[in-house]
């Protein structure tokens, strides 16, 4: 799986590594906000990898939740999908919208093997201070570099390159970050 060649997702170990994820996610997702700390406690027994300060809201869903590492002070909004058929690396200072999709896996396109349930993963790469507007998908194999904008329900399908504002489907680069730009983007961005 996570060197991004063909498996059947039914083997034994893949099904028993699936159903620990399945209620570890439960719990996190039945933690209490008047508990930070058994939040907190049960999200570190999720993922790989917490940073210091990072908040993760529920409902969160995983496939593996070990495959995913989430740098310090990073925020998830409400209803994020993480995929971790393969490796989703998430840098420091990132904020994420509701309703964000990191999706590793992927399929054939021939039907046949796609009918035998064959299947395939590629690693998503988030750089640090990233912002993921509400809704984003971020597809197989998608790499986005440090400070980029990538605007609400937007699908990235191709890596994006550090410092820029990305929207749209397929998202699409309209514009680059000056240096010293400050305050909210509020508006659709002049190319």
């Amino acid at each position: 799986m996570l060197a991004g060649e063909l498996y059947l997702a039914d083997d034994p170990e893949i099904a028993a590594d699936a159903l620990r994820s399945a209620l570890l996610n439960e719990t996190f997702n039945a933690t209490s906000a008047a508990d930070p700390e058994a939040r907190r406690a049960a999200l570190a027994e999720l993922l790989g990898e917490v940073g210091e300060g990072t908040e993760i809201r529920p409902p969160l869903r995983v496939d593996y939740g070990h495959r995913i590492t989430v740098g310090p002070r990073t925020f998830v909004n409400f209803g994020a999908v993480f995929l971790d058929v393969a490796r989703i690396t998430i840098g420091a200072d990132v904020q994420m919208g509701p309703n964000v999709q990191l999706l590793t896996p992927t399929h054939p396109v021939d039907p046949e093997p796609r009918r035998a349930k064959w299947e395939a993963a590629q690693p998503i790469t988030i750089g640090d201070n990233v912002w993921l507007g509400g809704g984003v998908i971020v597809c197989p194999g998608v790499s986005i570099g440090e400070n980029t904008v990538v605007g609400a329900g937007a699908v990235v399908t191709k890596d994006l390159p550090a410092n820029v504002v990305a929207v749209g489907n397929p998202a699409r680069v309209i514009r680059r970050i000056g240096e010293g730009e400050a305050g909210p983007v509020t508006g659709p961005a002049a190319p």
